[in-house]
């Protein structure tokens, strides 16, 4: 009698848990499908984000226009490639990725506000975030900047 009682808890957390997360792991799913990758990298950049930031991040990118998806995948890549590692390769290796998914585009100014709101209580260095988007923006986009002075 014990065993069954136990057993009906586990079930009913494991079930409660799976109900309780299932936006935020659909969410995830949805950008780390679309960028051919595992959920680890947007889990672990959800999870140095804060609880709030977190929560908000999850709740933009649960949002199911294409825009916003590419502007969480933006915050996700310069989270990737100028918080964690700002070394050309990776910057190259995340840039094909996007690519590759369709979601390469110039960092906007708009673009770099959603990162740095996301990425406020890591409090980081808005110079330094600026002068990614601008290498960013020169090396990958060029032909954009043509335009823009046409």
């Amino acid at each position: 009698m014990i065993w069954i009682m136990l057993a009906t808890l586990v079930v009913v957390f494991v079930v409660g848990f799976r109900v309780l997360t299932s936006d935020s792991r659909r969410a995830v799913r949805r950008l780390s499908e679309r960028l051919g990758i595992t959920p680890v990298p947007v889990e672990s950049m959800i999870d140095q984000l804060g609880k709030t930031a977190g929560a908000e991040y999850i709740h933009y990118l649960a949002r199911p226009d294409e825009a916003h998806l590419q502007n969480a995948a933006q915050v996700l890549f310069v989270w990737q490639a100028c918080i964690v590692d700002g070394s050309e390769q990776n910057m190259q290796y995340w840039h094909r990725m996007l690519k590759k998914a369709r979601l390469a585009a110039p960092l906007t100014d708009a673009q770099i506000r959603l990162a740095l709101g996301f990425l406020r209580e890591l409090e980081p260095d808005v110079a330094e975030i600026n002068a990614f988007q601008m290498r960013y923006n020169a090396q990958f986009m060029p032909e954009e900047g043509v335009h823009w002075l046409h």
